[in-house]
C-alpha cells in the first residue's frame, strides 16, 4: 500500500511516498481504510526527532520507532480481528492510531469511535488529537467556569480553533490571539475579542486580565503571560516550540511547574492524553454543533509531501488533512 514515510529524523526532506505492507488486524484490532488523516502539531516533533526527549520516550532513538507517519484518522472498517465486538466492516469511524498517512491503518478497538454522522470523513480526521488537546486544557487543567474571562493565544490554529469553541461552550468570554489574516476566521467561530499580536499586546490593561489563558503558540515568557493574568488566574501551556535540543519547548512547562507552589496564580503545562471518553465527549458536541472543526487545507495523498514542506514554512490555518 502507498504511504508518507521516513527512515531517518530531519526535515521534511525525509519523508517520500513509498510502498509498505499493508497492516493486518490482530486479536482486539481493528483495520481502517483510511479515508482521511490530519496533520496534528506533535507531527513535527515526530519527523524531526526533537526535543531528544521524546526519543527517549520510546519514539525510537536513531530513527522512528514508526516509519509511517500520522496519528488522527477517519476511514471505514474494513476487516477485525479475534475478539472485536463494538465494530464491524462496513462502519465509519474516528479516532487514534499510528500510521494514518496510509490507504489503512490498524489499532486496538478502544481507539476508535463511530464517526459523527454531521461531519465528512475531512471534518473528522481533524477531530482526535487537536480537538482532545484543547478539551484537556480547558476543562482538566484550565477548570473553566462559566463567565471567565479566557483568552487562547494561538487562536487560529489546530488545537486554538478548538479552544476558542470549547470555551464558549462552557460559557467563558473568550478572546482569541492571532496574526492579522485569521482575525475573522477568529471571529467567526466564536470569539468575542479578537488581539491582533502584530498590533496589540495581551498585557494592554483595557483587555485583560483574564481567569484563564491557553497558550498554544508557544513563545512568550513566563512574565509576560504572567501579567495579563488575574492574581489567583491559570495559565496552561499547551507544547512549545524553539528551546534547546534535548528539552524544546518543555523547558517553558517546567519552568511554569516549578515555580507555580511559589506564587498564587496556577501555572501548569498541559501533556495531553488520547482518552476515548475525551473523544466521546467531542464526538456529542460536534453532534450538536456547538463544536465545528476548521478545514484550512486538503492534499492528497501522492501531494503530501510537497503540501507538508509548504507547511512547515507556514504557520496553519485550522487543520490541514490527507485524503486518500
Amino acid at each position: 500500500m502507498k504511504a508518507i514515510v521516513q527512515d531517518e529524523y530531519g526535515s521534511t526532506d525525509v519523508l517520500r511516498l513509498g510502498e509498505v505492507d499493508k497492516p493486518a488486524a490482530g486479536e482486539g484490532e481493528v483495520l481502517v481504510r483510511v479515508h482521511a488523516a490530519a496533520v496534528d502539531a506533535g507531527f513535527w516533533h515526530l519527523m524531526t526527532g526533537l526535543p531528544y526527549l521524546l526519543r527517549l520516550m520510546g519514539f525510537g532513538f536513531r530513527s522512528p520507532k514508526v516509519p509511517v507517519r500520522g496519528r488522527e484518522v477517519s476511514g471505514s472498517v474494513e476487516a477485525v480481528g479475534a475478539g472485536v465486538t463494538r465494530f464491524r466492516p462496513g462502519d465509519e469511524v474516528f479516532g487514534f492510531c499510528e500510521g494514518s498517512f496510509a490507504e489503512y491503518t490498524c489499532a486496538p478497538e478502544d481507539r476508535f469511535l463511530p464517526k459523527p454522522v454531521n461531519l465528512t470523513h475531512v471534518q473528522a480526521a481533524a477531530v482526535p488529537i487537536s480537538a482532545v488537546t484543547a478539551l484537556q486544557a480547558l476543562r482538566d487543567a484550565g477548570r473553566v467556569r462559566p463567565g471567565q474571562r479566557v483568552l487562547v493565544i494561538g487562536a487560529a490554529g489546530g488545537v486554538g480553533t478548538y479552544a476558542v469553541q470549547l470555551a464558549k461552550a462552557f460559557g467563558a468570554h473568550v478572546t482569541g490571539v492571532c496574526s492579522t489574516a485569521k482575525t475573522d476566521l477568529v471571529r467567526a467561530i466564536g470569539a468575542d475579542d479578537v488581539i491582533d499580536y502584530a498590533r496589540e499586546d495581551i498585557t494592554d490593561r483595557a483587555r485583560s486580565p483574564y481567569d484563564l489563558i491557553v497558550d498554544t503558540a508557544g513563545n512568550r515568557t513566563l512574565s509576560h503571560l504572567r501579567r495579563a493574568l488575574t492574581p489567583r488566574g491559570t495559565l496552561v501551556i499547551v507544547g512549545g516550540e524553539g528551546g534547546g535540543r534535548w528539552l524544546g519547548g518543555t523547558d517553558r512547562v517546567l519552568r511554569a511547574l516549578l515555580l507555580s507552589p511559589f506564587v498564587r496564580q496556577r501555572l501548569l503545562g498541559l501533556f495531553s492524553a488520547e482518552r476515548q471518553e475525551d473523544l466521546r465527549t467531542l464526538s456529542e458536541l460536534v453532534e450538536a454543533g456547538k463544536v465545528t472543526p476548521v478545514i484550512g487545507a486538503t492534499h492528497p495523498l501522492g501531494e503530501a509531501v510537497e503540501a507538508l514542506r509548504r507547511l512547515e514554512k507556514t504557520h496553519a490555518r485550522g487543520k490541514t488533512v490527507i485524503t486518500m
